[in-house]
């Protein structure tokens, strides 16, 4: 058995009634969004893999695949309008429903107010909200017809508590939370569920952390250790889940107790 099949194995499939269902994870090619995607799969969804970079697209596709999955993969860029009605056209075209949408895809890139924070600003509001706003309302469109389904949006502890270094980045997802709550309350009575799921320090591939930094994240961290992509898969199953039927409009922070506290315990006020 390979490792990756070892680390498919060990996830434990908890929300039978997923098995079938279609998700679309946006972003999904790596890190965060791969965790998201096999967690899903693991429980039996159907998943559409999406990135704006048709050979990550591919190989994590071909990844999920060979674990026996169900998988589309659909390249597009969720900032370009056409891309967006591609993505929706080629999933009802091959699945006919959408059950679960996970706007996770982002711009994550941050600057300081005075350098250079100007420069990313209209690309992350095209990227970071324009994109999952237009997701939803054709996932909703969808979802409507049949009564009902999830959107999950995938947020950061840098909208509640800003990042040193934190713009635009953390205004954009200060917006996705507004408006997650605000969808939230439009969608409930078409049987739509919104929620969004805040990550804390998580692993990522592409981003090999230096030991001075898994030192700093251990010393503030309550928990004491970053968290792993499918830490959140694991809080987007269970919020995709009838365990999770009368929760909508929330922002589930997964972060270690992150924000649970006002100051590291080696840094007392």
């Amino acid at each position: 058995m390979s490792d990756l099949e070892a680390v498919y194995q060990s996830i434990p499939a908890r929300y039978p009634e997923l098995a079938g269902q279609v998700a679309i994870v946006t972003g999904s090619s790596r890190d965060i969004g791969r965790g998201i995607a096999m967690r899903l799969v693991r429980e039996g969804m159907r998943v559409v893999v999406n990135s704006r970079t048709p050979d990550a697209v591919q190989a994590a596709a071909e990844e999920l695949s060979s674990l026996g999955a169900d998988v589309l993969p659909v390249v597009a860029d969720i900032s370009r309008d056409g891309d967006i009605e591609r993505l929706f056209h080629d999933t009802l075209g091959h699945y006919g429903r959408v059950d679960l949408l996970v706007n996770n895809a982002a711009d994550l890139r941050r600057k300081r107010t005075l350098d250079g924070a100007e420069a990313l600003l209209d690309t992350q509001l095209a990227t970071n909200i324009r994109g999952p706003f237009l997701c939803s309302l054709r996932a909703a469109e969808s979802m409507r017809g049949y009564g009902g389904g999830n959107i999950i949006n995938i947020s950061t502890v840098g909208a509640l508590r800003a990042h040193y270094s934190g713009l635009p980045y953390d205004a954009t997802k200060g917006a996705m939370d507004s408006m997650t709550r605000a969808m939230a309350i439009d969608l409930a009575e078409y049987g739509i569920r919104v929620n969004a799921v805040a990550p804390g320090p998580i692993r990522a591939a592409r981003q090999p952390e230096k030991e001075a930094y898994r030192e700093a994240v251990r010393a503030r961290v309550p928990l004491g250790c970053m968290g792993v992509p499918l830490d959140i898969g694991a809080a987007v199953a269970f919020l995709a889940s009838p365990d999770a039927f009368y929760i909508t409009g929330q922002i589930l922070y997964v972060d270690g107790g992150l924000t649970a506290q006002l100051t590291p315990r080696n840094a007392p006020i």
